[in-house]
């Protein structure tokens, strides 16, 4: 199987990234083994699995578009509302 995932840090930036063992790669995230996202703490908050690579890499590459990002808003359009911070006046 392959994997495309999504993660969040602290901060609520989000990361897409795709791999064949999912653990591995978090793990690997967490500990700044990976450029892009060393020096935060990452939740993974999504992920789909493929039975082909290049299926993974299609959908990584659509999440990562404006079309593909409102449509993961969309999908996980609760888990986004509950994580809100209310606004104090």
């Amino acid at each position: 199987m392959f994997y495309m995932y999504v993660l969040e840090n602290e901060k609520g930036d989000f990361y897409t990234g795709f791999t064949q063992d999912l653990k591995k790669r978090f793990v690997k995230h967490n500990r700044g083994q990976n450029v892009s996202t060393r020096g935060h703490e990452w939740r993974c908050i999504y992920y789909e699995a493929c039975l082909d690579e290049e299926d993974a890499r299609r959908r990584e590459r659509y999440f990562k578009t404006t079309d593909g990002r409102r449509a993961l808003r969309t999908r996980l359009k609760v888990y986004l509302f509950k994580r809100r911070k209310p606004k104090s006046h």
